[in-house]
């Protein structure tokens, strides 16, 4: 896959960005990249009771800049894994045993924000912690690699409506860098637009300088909003157009500090 290249102007507080992949052995797609200064942005966990699309909670909440979350049951929930606002735990559907504890989370505390797999946080850490994955890129290295299933995306399959890991999607993701925060999203299931594979898209993530990255929920739910507009085009299987994207369970929402 070549790697993306940027337009050199670009503001300190946020940029957004297209950038269209060639990937090897066939294959396009273009990933849209908002970037998030770290001094002047946070993450907030956002919990959408009842369901609703990224692009309606944002219109009804006043909220500019908001990503896709986690996993969830469909339809209507409840979300998958862990999830925690404030330092208080809700309500969710666990993952399958034993994969809870392997699976990798967004942690927001204070402003600060990390990722990092359930088992190397606190048992009730405070702040807002929301369970997704698999991680995509750690200190700098994609994880991402033929034959490894290192969180049982694949061998906890069932618990999804397929395995995630397999095959070209639309994607979104999550990456830190040592000054941004970076949300993508790819386009996909259209005939100009391949998606991305999760080797494809830790690279995408690698490129864009992340030097951790989490994958989030994908596919049809695949959803980013900057200043108030979804800028993707969510898609259902078979190329179907999710006008105003699909309806979630939880959203990661990067407020001014």
């Amino acid at each position: 896959m070549r790697p993306p290249t940027f337009s050199p102007s670009r503001s300190t507080v946020l940029a957004l960005e297209s950038v269209r992949l060639t990937m090897a052995g066939g294959g396009a797609t273009t990933i849209r990249v908002a970037r998030f200064d770290h001094a002047q942005f946070g993450i907030r966990v956002v919990a959408i009771e009842p369901c609703s699309t990224v692009l309606d909670w944002c219109a009804a909440h006043g909220a500019e800049h908001v990503i896709v979350g986690g996993f969830y049951m469909r339809p209507g929930g409840p979300p998958l894994g862990d999830l925690r606002i404030g330092g208080s735990s809700l309500p969710t559907q666990a993952f399958d045993s034993p994969w809870g504890e392997l699976r990798a989370c967004v942690h927001a505390d204070d402003g600060e924000v990390a990722l990092a797999w359930r088992r190397d946080l606190p048992a009730e850490p405070p702040g807002d912690l929301l369970q997704a994955g698999p991680m995509l890129v750690a200190g700098g290295r994609s994880l991402i690699h033929p034959g490894e299933d290192l969180e049982g995306f694949s061998a906890g399959s069932s618990q999804f409506d397929s395995d995630i890991t397999e095959g070209r999607y639309p994607r979104a993701a999550l990456g830190i860098t040592d000054t941004e925060l970076i949300a993508v999203v790819s386009e996909g299931r259209a005939d100009d637009e391949a998606g991305l594979s999760m080797a494809e898209l830790a690279a995408a993530m690698l490129g864009l300088g992340a030097s951790s990255a989490i994958n989030l929920d994908g596919g049809g739910s695949a959803s980013l909003v900057v200043d108030g507009l979804l800028v993707n085009t969510p898609r259902e299987e078979h190329g179907r157009e999710l006008v105003g994207g699909r309806e979630v369970a939880t959203a990661l929402r990067f407020f001014a500090r």
